[in-house]
């Protein structure tokens, strides 16, 4: 977003600024959509509903949020520990020195610009432009600004040039300002959009998200600017609009060092977000997983009672006028369970997804008024600006004369932005326990972890699933979930008495064979069934990449795809137990689906074996099933060691997923029930 010149519409003159105008008001009594809903898949609207009904679910948990004051403060440190997991950053990073250095400075009328780039950790690059006053006395420290960019390109120059006028205007009224680029528009670009076009489902399954980078770049500037002699650390505030306004709220949630937040354009809520499509406007940068399955706005609340002011604009598809009067509302009661009311203001400008000039002024008052201890109005935001057409923008200071690296050659050969997220949140590593007392240490320990952070949307208990159309012998049948999602499971192959076990096939496939391969595994004697998870036939749903609508969504709300779909099989399971005359209940899959049908099992008591031919060897493998945050417990070859108190039955498995299992199950003490 530049600072295009734009008449304005509203302007507010006062500090304290109402959530008004007519036209905002009535926007807020409909539901705002980013578009259409799919419905050219049968499972479209079913899964929507789903969706819808799991994010108003989570949103509703906000009106207890602020029940009282005591409750909210005894909760906060849990909160706060829940909200950097969910960021990927728990544990946090170290504090590694930040080898700061100033490349170059630009003298402008009053205010110097210092080119600098720091290491927030080791090998990961900020760039940034620093702009001070001309001029600083001696031993004099001033009020610093962290100025979190967003999704402006500038190429090779970096985004921060787009964001100039805000750094020089900062700077001439007596502040520091450190304008930051973003990860994947910076001079070093890494990269943002993992999950929403290229499809780096592992994202997932580590738990990493560039919304956690962009946190600790912030939070790691706010170090830097405090190691400066001419900063005032007791008066330091965050803002920036779009990825920047939702920067704004992860790094003032994450640093209790900042005083002042002013967020433009950061935050819808799930309402908005999923049933309402506005998570297809939006970058991964934009989102932490919903690991814990928090209303969205309990993240705002982590910044109270500190001022923030809240602005939006009142055409903006992608931050809407109903979630933002949701937001309002919810942070007024927050901030009035501390008697600081008068701390959160709210600005609603009428246009688009950009600034204008009572966003600016509106701004500029409020870090006066709570920096300095100036509440005056503002005359003069409207100087040093971007102008020009958006393709061919104007700017204030050559954007060349900006870069930290002025030509690529001067680009440092050993960034880690490129690959920061195969490296940023720590993994896990495969265990193979020794012994029976290390085996039930570490499953136990394992199991209660894979509960916290990566099936936590699973029940304590899973429920059978309702049968529809049902018979005391069913060759078809159909289940409905108390989720609203059908899942049809019919029986293949009848055993050849006299029968000994029941198995469950998984097949992703749409269709009515088990594959060959899996069938080889299979003994005359079992009564085979076969289930098709969610996705698959009647229940699939559309898929269009970008903006991976349904699986991103999924994330938001505390679980992914496979994570029901795992629920799926162990809820057919349990049906099949409680037929007459059930059998042992076995589950079978080749491929991803051996990972669902081993995963079912682990959480399911009535689940007694699993065959799992040819399973994918890790998470870390894009086209693997995966799970919000498995990989920081364990990978594969470790979930398969954890059903030693089955019987497994692996064929064709990678040799780590063989040795592993095996190790675990010889510490068990059963040996005989890993079968190869």
């Amino acid at each position: 977003m530049c600072d295009h010149v734009f008449r304005p519409v509203i302007h507010c003159g006062l500090i304290i600024v109402a959530l008004c105008v007519t036209t905002s008001n009535a926007a807020i009594a409909f539901a705002q959509a980013l578009g259409a809903a799919d419905r050219s898949a049968p499972g479209d609207e079913m899964i929507q509903n789903f969706l819808r009904t799991e994010a108003l679910r989570l949103d509703a948990v906000s009106a207890t949020d602020y029940a009282t004051r005591a409750e909210w403060e005894q909760n906060r440190p849990r909160y706060r520990d829940e909200f950097f997991y969910m960021l990927g950053l728990s544990p946090l990073p170290e504090r590694t020195p930040l080898h700061a250095t100033v490349t170059g400075t630009v003298n402008g009328e009053g205010y110097v610009v210092e080119n600098l780039h720091y290491q927030s950790r080791p090998r990961l690059y900020v760039t940034a432009n620093l702009y001070r006053p001309e001029k600083i006395a001696k031993g004099e420290k001033l009020p610093a600004v962290l100025y979190v960019c967003g999704h402006s390109s500038r190429g090779r120059n970096g985004g921060k040039t787009a964001f100039q006028s805000h750094g020089i205007w900062l700077a001439k009224h007596g502040y520091i300002c450190l304008i930051v680029d973003t990860l994947q528009l910076g001079e070093i670009a890494g990269i943002h959009h993992g999950t929403y076009n290229r499809e780096r489902w592992s994202w997932h399954s580590r738990g990493y998200t560039s919304a956690g980078v962009e946190c600790w770049n912030g939070v790691r500037g706010i170090d830097y600017l405090i190691s400066r002699p001419d900063v005032d650390p007791e008066r330091l505030a965050v803002t920036g609009i779009s990825g920047g306004g939702a920067a704004t709220f992860w790094i003032a949630a994450a640093d209790d060092r900042i005083k002042v937040a002013i967020p433009v354009s950061g935050m819808a809520d799930l309402e908005a977000y999923v049933p309402n499509r506005v998570i297809n406007g939006h970058c991964d940068c934009m989102f932490l997983y919903n690991t814990f399955q928090w209303p969205w706005t309990r993240i705002a609340g982590l910044i109270a009672p500190r001022p923030m002011l809240f602005m939006n604009s009142d055409q903006d598809a992608i931050f809407p006028m109903d979630a933002n009067g949701r937001i309002t509302n919810r942070m007024e009661r927050c901030y009035s369970l501390f008697g600081a009311s008068d701390r959160f203001d709210t600005v609603v400008s009428i246009g688009g997804h950009d600034y204008r000039e009572d966003l600016r002024r509106a701004r500029c008052q409020f870090l006066n008024a709570h920096l300095k201890g100036d509440a005056r109005p503002v005359t003069d935001s409207e100087q040093d600006l971007v102008t020009g057409d958006r393709n061919d923008p104007v700017h204030p200071i050559d954007p060349e004369k900006l870069r930290v690296f002025p030509t690529d050659a001067d680009l440092p050969k050993d960034e880690l932005n490129s690959t920061i997220d195969e490296l940023f949140v720590p993994l896990a590593k495969n265990i193979a326990p020794t012994n029976r007392e290390e085996h039930d240490r570490e499953r136990q320990r394992l199991l209660s972890e894979l509960k916290r952070v990566a099936f936590r949307s699973l029940p304590a208990e899973i429920l059978a699933a309702k049968p529809v159309a049902f018979s005391t012998s069913p060759t078809v049948f159909t289940l409905e979930f108390e989720d609203g999602i059908p899942i049809s499971s019919r029986l293949h192959r009848a055993a050849k008495p006299p029968a000994q076990r029941t198995v469950l096939v998984v097949s992703s496939n749409d269709g009515d064979d088990v594959a060959p391969t899996l069938l080889t595994a299979l003994q005359p004697t079992d009564d085979v069934y076969l289930i098709h998870p969610r996705g698959v036939g009647k229940t699939a749903w559309t898929r269009k990449n970008p903006p991976n609508y349904v699986e991103r969504s999924h994330a938001l709300l505390g679980r992914t795809v496979d994570t029901s779909r795992v629920s799926d099989v162990a809820a057919v399971a349990k049906v099949l137990k409680a037929l007459p005359d059930s059998h042992a209940i076995h589950v079978a899959g080749l491929g991803n689906d051996a990972i669902l049908a081993a995963y079912a099992a682990l959480w399911e008591p009535a689940i007694q074996g699993v065959i799992a031919i040819a399973p994918p060897a890790s998470h870390l493998d894009n086209a693997a099933p995966q799970f919000l945050n498995i990989l920081r417990v364990a990978d594969v070859p470790t979930m398969f060691g954890l059903l030693a108190d089955k019987e497994l039955t692996l064929r064709d498995a990678p040799a780590e997923i063989v040795t592993t299992s095996a190790a675990w199950f010889k510490a068990a003490g059963a040996s005989e029930r890993f079968k190869k």
